[in-house]
């Protein structure tokens, strides 16, 4: 991996002192290598001319907000990277905003305010997060997916999804054989309540 140093970590916010509170935690942890824009369109000219490791963006922003900036990251044609880990900053994090940040392709969602704990978690998290990115024609970011879900049933739209589903179904049809099979047994030999005779 990395070393923090070696980060080149970008930080979009129109606020001042908050591009500056987010550089002092960053600094403090290691990381010395970071860029500064307070608008969508001077972050998307630095993501141009120089790579950059990990994006911290604010979602309440003017012109561009941090939805829309992440959305030019994912989808625009002349987008340098695509792929990178984008971190979404705001202080409202009810499930709608949360779910529209994911939707819109962030990596992970940081609560103002923001503390250094939380910062370098999910700063970590985000470059080491090994998520396929998905695209459909509505949806363009990390599998939105942290994990199998236990009892999930479907709808299954995806490769793997569709090896778990004839797995499962394999599974399901073997057990059902086997009721069928004891049923069945037990009526022919007259018990009628699908036991084996001892």
């Amino acid at each position: 991996m990395t070393a923090l140093s070696d980060l080149h970590v970008l930080l979009v916010d129109d606020n001042a002192q908050m591009r500056f509170l987010l550089r002092c935690l960053l600094r403090a942890g290691g990381i010395s290598r970071i860029s500064e824009a307070d608008t969508a369109a001077d972050a998307f000219d630095i993501m141009r001319a120089t790579p950059v490791a990990l994006v911290l963006v604010d979602w309440k922003m003017k012109p561009i907000d941090g939805l829309n900036f992440t959305h030019m990251v994912r989808w625009d044609a002349n987008s340098p990277n695509p792929y990178a880990p984008i971190l979404m900053l705001t202080a409202h994090t009810e499930a709608s905003r949360v779910a529209a940040a994911r939707d819109a392709g962030v990596t992970g969602f940081i609560k103002k305010p923001v503390s250094a704990r939380v910062l370098f978690e999910r700063i970590t998290s985000a470059l080491t997060d090994a998520r396929n990115f998905v695209r459909t024609p509505e949806f363009f970011g990390p599998d939105r997916r942290r994990g199998p879900t236990a009892g999930y049933l479907g709808p299954f739209r995806r490769a793997e999804d569709g090896r778990r589903a004839l797995h499962r179904n394999l599974g399901n049809r073997r057990h059902q054989v086997r009721l069928t099979r004891r049923e069945t047994y037990g009526n022919v030999i007259g018990g009628g309540g699908g036991s084996r005779p001892s």
